[in-house]
Parts: C-alpha cells; sequence; structure tokens
C-alpha cells in the first residue's frame, strides 16, 4: 500500500519499491558495508550478496500500527565492528528517508547474513 501526501498541488503516492531503494541506496553509502543480501535465499549457508541494482531485494518495508519499519539484510565487511555499522545504517537509512522522502521511520532492523573480504 503506498504512502499518499496531499498537497495543495495534488497528492503524492510513494511505494514500498521508492522506500526500500531509497533505504538501500542508503545503507550503500556507509563504511564497512559490502553490499545488501537477499532476504529470501541462502544457497548453502552463504547469503548471495545483490548488485546495486537489486537493492531493493535487501530491503523490507513494513507497517505495523501506524508504525514504519525497515527491514535490511546486509553483509558486512570483514575485520569492521558489526554493531558499529549497523547502528551507522540504522541512523543513515533514518535521515535520509525523514529528509528525503518525509518518512517517520520507528525502527530500522538490520539482519547480518555474511562477512566478507571487501575488495
Amino acid at each position: 500500500m503506498p504512502l499518499q501526501f496531499d498537497t495543495a498541488l495534488g497528492n503524492v503516492n510513494v511505494t514500498d519499491e521508492v522506500i526500500s531503494v531509497i533505504a538501500g541506496s542508503a545503507a550503500m553509502e556507509c563504511y564497512g558495508l559490502v553490499g545488501m543480501a537477499s532476504r529470501k535465499q541462502l544457497k548453502d549457508g552463504i547469503a548471495e550478496l545483490l548488485g546495486r541494482e537489486n537493492l531493493s531485494r535487501g530491503v523490507e518495508v513494513r507497517r505495523e500500527d501506524e508504525q514504519l519499519h525497515i527491514d535490511l539484510y546486509i553483509i558486512v565487511s570483514y575485520g569492521t565492528k558489526i554493531s558499529e555499522v549497523a547502528h551507522n545504517i540504522q541512523s543513515k537509512v533514518k535521515y535520509v528517508l525523514n529528509e528525503v522522502v518525509g518518512l517517520q521511520v520507528d525502527h530500522v532492523h538490520i539482519f547480518v547474513q555474511g562477512v566478507r573480504v571487501s575488495r
């Protein structure tokens, strides 16, 4: 269900796909992130690393009781502190969605699917 904003010039509809692409792009700017992982598929216990064209597949947008929840499935770089990377991603995604779209994001959940050596 798209978000709808009413303005003096008309209505603006923002779909979940747009929100997920913006959230994925914001996350990719954070240090320590190798990439997004597919939220549905694990091959032999190894997470599939998604390319930039598939960022939305690693993001899930949910609405629960008038609250917006963003789930990000990520792969972090080896040698970085996972908790710091996750916190930076949470802060960046909340900030960007608030500034770009005007959304009040209540929760950003990070699911670390794997650790890889970044190149």
